[in-house]
């Protein structure tokens, strides 16, 4: 009853007599209350005393393991315009095989036997590269035929210049004796005109003598001639020497510099050559970038560019596809004040979209539908979320992943670290305190070690 009044019932009336009185008054519920309170408090203190691993929980996405396996999109390297497809989306490809045919639209690619005409041009300009070869052998051997000839000749020269040189001899000494024999008539004469004038000697004897010395005297004169002009053709040889080095030199130089001349034409046409061939194997290679190929086996999963006639640029996306072999694994991101409790080879605990599970994070012997991993990666510099990216792959030593797994599903995962009591944890939760720092066994022990010392 309600106790709205000072004046109570139970002072004047004895409610245990009454039936209703009784069922209430005389039991004692308390007891069982006390009792479950009891029990209740024992168990929340053993669970308090339980072990619980402290983890880290984080959203991640499963992608592939190797960096090849993953799925790309397949891009042209030249801009062109889509003629044929030969795939439909869903499509198994073997590697090489052709996904699309494309057609030129730059203006300089349209001749279609562009490759073949700069192929003639190629063998052409080789061909010239061949006769300016030809034409320096010629030039070169044109200048050794003018060295032998211009040694020959002077050789000659030289040869004559010596002649001369000693005929100048000869005829210096035959000057001299015909010197002497003249200064002998000279003196025979005027003995003579001497003995005459005495009477020892006729005007016939006179005569002679002065005949003599005539003759002598101009037996002189030829032989200074003679003298002079013997001189004379030792300058001319000495002359004809510096002319015929000069000749022959101007015609050298004229032969090296045609050599010269067709040195230079067959660089540059070489120069033609190598940039013609250039062309050519660009020409060729682009001819086979009309067809996209395959690049890897795989499924063809989205045209991106799809109608017959659009036109795209280099480098735009055209299809994408997934490699048909791969190795799963699992990127998450934790938030950079729980990257330092992460170290690579640390097992982590993975629940996939679409596979039901049980999980008891702090219990993960208990879960179910949990699929165990080991971090093999961790990213150096934070991402575009304000995250750090960690790879997980699958452990070996456990359960194996559901092979139908797709690559992009979402998966949560959690991090597994140190075992503490059920009580340590809450205390640490309530208090925000941040979860120990993992270490190895080996740590432990070099730190038992330590300590000991």
């Amino acid at each position: 009853m309600l106790n709205i009044s000072n004046n109570r019932v139970s002072e004047y009336v004895d409610l245990k007599k009454f039936k209703s009185g009784k069922d209430i008054f005389t039991k004692e519920y308390h007891k069982r209350f006390n009792k479950f309170l009891i029990a209740f408090s024992v168990i929340m203190v053993i669970i308090l005393f339980l072990p619980w691993t402290q983890n880290i929980t984080s959203d991640g996405i499963v992608t592939t393991l190797k960096l090849n396996q993953r799925p790309q999109t397949l891009q042209s390297s030249i801009p062109g315009r889509i003629e044929e497809w030969f795939v439909q989306e869903g499509d198994f490809v073997n590697k090489g095989d052709t996904i699309l045919r494309i057609s030129e639209i730059k203006s300089d690619y349209f001749d279609e036997k562009l490759a073949e005409r700069t192929g003639n041009q190629l063998a052409s300009k080789s061909s010239s590269v061949e006769a300016y070869k030809n034409k320096e052998t010629s030039y070169r051997n044109q200048i050794v035929a003018l060295q032998q000839e211009r040694n020959l000749k002077l050789e000659q020269a030289r040869n004559k210049f010596l002649q001369a040189e000693l005929k100048v001899k000869t005829d210096s000494m035959d000057l001299e004796a015909v010197k002497i024999k003249n200064d002998i008539a000279k003196i025979q004469y005027e003995r003579t005109i001497a003995l005459q004038e005495e009477g020892l000697k006729a005007v016939k004897d006179v005569e002679e003598k002065r005949s003599k010395l005539q003759e002598s005297e101009a037996k002189l004169i030829s032989q200074q001639n003679k003298y002079l002009s013997t001189k004379n053709d030792v300058i001319n040889a000495n002359l004809y020497i510096s002319t015929l080095k000069a000749t022959y030199d101007d015609k050298i130089a004229k032969a090296e510099s045609s050599l010269f001349t067709a040195q230079s034409s067959g660089y540059d046409t070489e120069a033609q050559v190598s940039k013609l061939e250039t062309n050519l194997a660009n020409y060729q290679k682009r001819s086979s970038l009309l067809f996209v190929t395959a690049p890897q086996n795989g499924y063809i999963n989205k045209a991106i560019r799809s109608g017959i006639g659009e036109s795209f640029k280099e480098g735009e996306k055209l299809v994408n596809i997934m490699p048909s072999t791969y190795d799963l694994a699992v990127e998450m991101f934790v938030r950079p004040i729980d990257l330092p409790l992460l170290h690579a080879g640390e097992k982590v605990q993975v629940q996939f979209d679409g596979w039901p599970a049980l999980v008891f994070s702090g219990w993960p012997n208990v879960s179910y539908g949990t699929y165990a991993a080991k971090i093999v990666a961790m990213e150096k510099f934070i991402s575009s979320n304000g995250k750090y990216r960690v790879l997980l792959a699958p452990d070996d030593k456990d359960i194996p992943w559901p092979e139908e797994i797709r690559v992009g599903s979402g998966a949560k995962t959690i991090a597994l670290l140190n075992d503490v009591p059920i009580w340590f944890e809450m205390w640490r939760q309530i208090n925000s305190f941040p979860p120990n720092y993992y270490k190895s066994g080996g740590e432990n022990e070099d730190s038992k070690d330590k300590k000991k010392t």
